[in-house]
C-alpha cells in the first residue's frame, strides 16, 4: 500500500538531470517515508523556477519532471535533437555545395562566352588573394642587425680570393627553395677549413642573383668578392672570422617550409599569368562585340537606303 503524503511543490527536493531536466524520485513505502523526512531536504523557495511540471507515476516511483517532458526510457530527448539537429545541417552544407556546383558548371557551359571569361576571372581573382594570404604567414620578421665592421680589401687581395675560389670545386647550392637556415649552415661549415666559399644559384630569374647575395652576406656576414654570370657569387669569410654558435640564424625559414612557399609563390605567379591572359581574352571580345555591331548597323542602313530607293 501507497500513503499518501500531501506537500506543497515548493518544498520538493529536486535534482538536475543530465539534459537540464529537473527531477525528482521519490519511492514512498507505507512503513518508511513521512513528510517530515522529505522536509528537511527541501531548497529554499526562491531556487525554484517557475516551469512546467510533470507527475508521472509508474512502478510504486512518484516523477516530478520540471522543464521539458521525458520520453519513454525515462531519458531526456535533448541528445536526440541535437544529433538530428547535426544531421539536418550536414545535409544543409551538401545541398548548398551541390547548388554552387550547378551553378558554377551552368557557367562554364553557357553559351556566352563573356559569362565563361567572368567566372574564371572571378575564381582565379579568389585564389590569387587566398595565395596572398597564405605567403603572408611565411614573412619573417628580421633580427635585430649587430654591429657590423665589414673589412676594406684591396685590389689584390681581392683578385687572390677571386683566384682561390674559382679554383675550389666544393660549392654550396641555392635551389628552388631560395635562401634558408640551411643555406647559412653549409656556408659556415665550408668556412671552417676554407676562406671562400662558393654559392651556385639554380634555377634562379634575372637579376635575382643580386637579391641572394645581398641576403646571404646580411645572414652570414660575409664578403661579396664576385659575382659571375652563370649565377655564381664567391663569398669570403673575413680575416677575423669566428664562427657563431648558432650557425643557422633564427630569422630564417625551416626547408619544409622554405619548399611550401616556394610552391605557393609558383602558384600565385602562374595564377597572375591566367588573369592577365583573361583579362585580355575579355578585351578581346568586347572589340569583337563593337566591330560586329558596327557591321550591323551599317548593313542595315545599307538595307534601308536600298529599300527607300525602290519605293521612290
Amino acid at each position: 500500500m501507497l500513503k499518501v503524503i500531501s506537500i506543497s511543490l515548493l518544498e520538493i527536493p529536486y535534482g538536475t538531470g543530465g539534459a537540464g531536466i529537473l527531477e525528482l524520485e521519490v519511492r514512498v513505502a507505507a512503513s518508511r517515508s513521512s513528510p517530515s523526512a522529505i522536509k528537511r531536504n527541501c531548497p529554499p523557495a526562491r531556487c525554484m523556477s517557475s516551469t512546467s511540471i510533470e507527475l508521472k507515476t509508474k512502478n510504486d516511483v512518484v516523477r516530478f519532471s520540471f522543464g521539458k517532458p521525458l520520453d519513454k526510457t525515462g531519458s531526456s530527448t535533448k541528445g536526440k535533437k541535437m544529433a538530428k539537429r547535426a544531421e539536418v545541417s550536414k545535409k544543409a552544407k551538401l545541398n548548398e555545395l551541390r547548388f554552387y556546383r550547378l551553378k558554377a558548371k551552368k557557367k562554364m557551359n553557357s553559351p556566352n562566352p563573356e559569362v565563361r571569361i567572368r567566372y574564371k576571372l572571378e575564381k582565379a581573382k579568389r585564389k590569387e588573394a587566398w595565395l596572398i594570404e597564405k605567403l603572408m604567414k611565411f614573412e619573417v620578421a628580421r633580427a635585430p642587425a649587430d654591429i657590423h665592421d665589414p673589412e676594406i680589401l684591396t685590389e689584390e687581395e681581392k683578385h687572390y680570393l677571386k683566384r682561390t675560389g674559382e679554383k675550389k670545386k666544393n660549392y654550396v647550392p641555392v635551389g628552388r627553395r631560395g635562401v634558408f637556415g640551411g643555406v647559412v649552415l653549409n656556408m659556415h661549415l665550408h668556412w671552417k677549413k676554407h676562406e671562400t666559399v662558393k654559392v651556385i644559384c639554380k634555377p634562379c630569374k634575372p637579376g635575382q642573383v643580386q637579391e641572394y647575395a645581398q641576403e646571404l652576406a646580411r645572414l652570414s656576414k660575409g664578403i661579396v668578392i664576385d659575382i659571375k654570370p652563370n649565377n655564381t657569387v664567391i663569398f669570403y669569410r673575413g680575416k677575423n672570422y669566428v664562427q657563431p654558435k648558432v650557425m643557422s640564424p633564427a630569422d630564417t625559414l625551416s626547408k619544409n617550409k622554405a619548399l611550401e612557399k616556394y610552391k605557393y609563390e609558383q602558384s600565385l605567379e602562374h595564377t597572375s599569368q591566367f588573369i592577365e591572359k583573361l583579362g585580355k581574352e575579355l578585351e578581346e571580345y568586347h572589340k569583337h562585340l563593337a566591330r560586329f555591331k558596327k557591321v550591323n548597323e551599317n548593313a542595315t542602313q545599307v538595307f534601308d537606303q536600298h529599300m527607300n530607293g525602290k519605293k521612290i
